[in-house]
């Protein structure tokens, strides 16, 4: 104990920017922790924050099972759909009175599932502030990927507004070009194509935000429209044999996406506080896909229309420095109307669950409570109780109801300022995604046409989670491993469907994928996150930043009965951040360093590997010629990482029938050159 005592001394000595509270289990970093990097806004600040990194949360109905871990003023963002980096980016830093890092839970504060928060605290206050940036990303095909932002914000008085508005193209820069090969069975080359496709597309997007006091308390109002056109375009040349001609997709995605939310906060006392929030999001997607080769077409049509209303309310209660209580409700309506068809040669395929109307309503009943016994520990505890109806009108007739119990624990023991403890057990239920529920197409890997499937299970877990974390000479070290025991996975299987002959009326029957159940299973993961200051090794103002992580997971395969691991699970995952900041020159420079990683999707005749194999580089430099007016440089992809996409396929079941052969595109993607401007403004 007297050698943790002392490591946390040296590390209190040698971080004096950051106001330590280890008594409330929350460090506080002031804007001059953040000074000599001078950030632009909240986000760029918390990439400096030792020991954590940004998770912008689930993608998920409802509320309470979305959240990210950075909280706003103490509070989760409203909107669901405004990505929370995004916030972030429109917090200017002149903004930021402080952040809190919260390890383990502290009174008062709703941890949202989550061992490690922060929390970005605003100034009250402050005349009008803007930010206008122009960026240009060019590629090495020759396209340029040019955007535009306007961020405004400002109040007085206790009223406090901000908006802003995006315009820009992106890109997937995923791999454009490259050889492809067909190989028999026996190693032969049966078929080799040479590939070239492109994929971007358009988004705008505009939010605005509204703050002001009203019946004793204070009301939030806010609302988001998002915008895009997609493409993706692929011409597959076959040179062996020549007279295989051209493949070609052509896929266009349309996206609507409305937001409006609500939130009012009000004190009873010093003691009591009552929270009520509103929200409603509608979502109108589109696609088109069409493939050709010599032998026909294929041509697959989606329209689905979403729509989510949540009603959610909370009454906090402290009683004291030490003790808290949380209780309340969230009720949601989710509706789903989806049409797709599917026609190949002209002929109409019947395909499971193509046209379905699916309503889902869900209640949720949660009490909570945060407990520090003594200054070394914190009892963080609740439970939930969900319940949901959902009905499926159209193709698929059914109804059912689910109701799930969701106790959790988490346990933090601080044995010395630098040093923490903390471990979990909960239960955590997944939700279902709707996308599961209606088909989908994707010809360009040769995968087809997935069936949707209404009648799934939400995935459960029990999962355990333990983590050290270790605060020395401004360093910071988090180790974590956590275990989850699975029921009900969602994955992949086989489905029945029809395909009729226009003509003569003759049905066939053809098999599906489809999103099902597949049984219990198991995964695991290990993660290293590291944040370590160079100023000791000579370099002033330098910053390390890099975590890892690794995965193991287990289930029974549907078609095979065999162990396998969990689709699309990635084993293994690092990023490395190195950055310099340069005060005297009014400069800043920096390399991000992605690994590659594999990803492998199981159907019941195919299995695909996705793998990135070697790392993605990003050099960068940040020029400020004046306090309000920066210039930065990008080289995305200076390594010109590539992608290759692996597909076994099988004349049937797998396990059951003999391989067919397996298709091996190697696609790259060369470097990019990006430059942003930006002018900041006002306060």
């Amino acid at each position: 104990m007297l050698i943790v005592h002392m490591l946390a001394q040296a590390a209190a000595a040698a971080t004096p920017e950051a106001v330590a509270a280890p008594q409330e289990g929350v460090i506080s970093y002031p804007p001059a922790f953040f000074a000599a990097q001078q950030p632009a806004n909240a986000h760029e600040m918390l990439l400096r924050l030792p020991g954590f990194a940004v998770e912008t949360g689930d993608s998920v109905r409802g509320f309470e099972g979305a959240a990210g871990n950075v909280l706003i003023d103490g509070r989760r963002p409203t909107s669901k759909t405004d990505d929370l980096e995004e916030m972030l980016r429109r917090i200017p830093a002149g903004q930021v009175e402080r952040i809190d890092l919260i390890r383990g839970g502290a009174p008062g504060i709703d941890m949202q599932g989550k061992t490690v928060l922060a929390n970005v605290v605003r100034r009250s206050g402050a005349g009008l502030r803007g930010l206008i940036a122009v960026a240009n990303n060019h590629l090495s095909d020759g396209r340029n990927m040019h955007g535009v932002r306007l961020e405004l914000s400002g109040g007085s008085g206790g009223r406090e507004w901000e908006g802003s508005a995006r315009y820009g193209y992106g890109n997937d820069d995923g791999g454009n070009i490259g050889p492809q090969f067909r190989i028999g069975p026996n190693g032969e080359i049966l078929r080799r194509s040479f590939v070239q496709n492109e994929s971007d597309g358009l988004q705008k997007t505009v939010t605005a935000a509204f703050r002001q006091p009203l019946a004793g308390g204070r009301l939030g109002l806010n609302a988001r429209y998002f915008n895009e056109k997609w493409k993706f375009e692929e011409d597959n040349r076959y040179l062996e044999p020549a007279a295989l001609g051209v493949e070609t997709t052509d896929d266009l995605y349309l996206t609507d996406q409305t937001e409006f939310g609500a939130r009012w906060d009000r004190d009873f006392g010093a003691r009591t506080k009552l929270e009520l929030i509103g929200l409603r999001q509608d979502r109108e997607r589109e696609i088109n896909s069409i493939f050709g080769d010599l032998s026909g077409t294929q041509d697959f049509r989606l329209q689905r229309d979403t729509a989510e209303t949540i009603g959610r309310g909370v009454l906090k209660y402290t009683l004291n420095d030490r003790l808290s209580f949380e209780a309340g409700g969230e009720a949601a309506l989710n509706e789903l109307e989806s049409r797709t068809a599917l026609m190949v040669n002209s002929a109409a395929v019947d395909l499971p669950a193509a046209n379905v109307d699916v309503e889902e309503k869900r209640g949720e009943v949660f009490a909570k409570a945060v407990w520090r016994p003594t200054t070394a520990w914190t009892v963080d505890a609740g439970v939930r109780f969900e319940a949901s109806r959902i009905s499926s009108e159209g193709d698929v007739e059914l109804e059912k109801t689910l109701k799930f119990l969701k106790p959790r624990l988490a346990l933090t023991w601080a044995p010395a300022p630098a040093t923490q403890v903390r471990m979990r057990l909960e239960r955590v239920v997944g939700q279902l995604n709707f996308d599961d529920f209606v088909a989908s197409s994707d010809f360009n890997t040769g995968a087809g046409v997935s069936a949707g499937n209404p009648d799934l299970d939400p995935e459960q877990a029990w999962v355990a989670e333990a983590a050290l974390e270790q605060r020395l000479f401004g360093a910071t070290l988090v180790l974590t491993y956590r275990h989850s025991e699975l029921t009900d996975v969602v994955d992949r299987g086989p489905v029945e469907g029809r395909e009729v002959d226009p003509v003569t009326g003759a049905v066939t029957v053809r098999y599906f994928d489809t999103p099902m159940n597949i049984g219990d299973g198991t995964k695991d993961e290990a993660i290293v996150n590291l944040t370590a200051p160079l100023d000791r090794l000579g370099l002033k103002g330098a910053l390390l930043k890099g975590q890892y992580t690794r995965r193991w997971s287990d289930v029974t395969d549907p078609t095979t009965f065999e162990s396998r691991r969990i689709s699309n699970l990635r084993p293994t995952e690092w990023e490395i951040n190195y950055s310099q900041d340069l005060p005297q020159w009014r400069m800043s420079y920096g390399v991000d360093v992605y690994s590659g990683w594999t990803e492998t999707s199981y159907r019941f005749d195919s299995i695909r590997e996705v793998k990135l194999h070697n790392a993605y580089v990003r050099p960068w430099i940040e020029k400020r010629f004046q306090p309000d007016l920066a210039v930065r440089f990008e080289f995305p992809n200076v390594t010109s990482r590539g992608i290759r996409f692996t597909r076994q396929v099988w004349d049937g079941p797998r396990g059951a029938s003999p391989r067919l052969y397996t298709d091996d595109r190697d696609l790259g993607f060369g470097r990019m050159y990006y430059v942003r401007v930006r002018k900041t403004f006002g306060a």
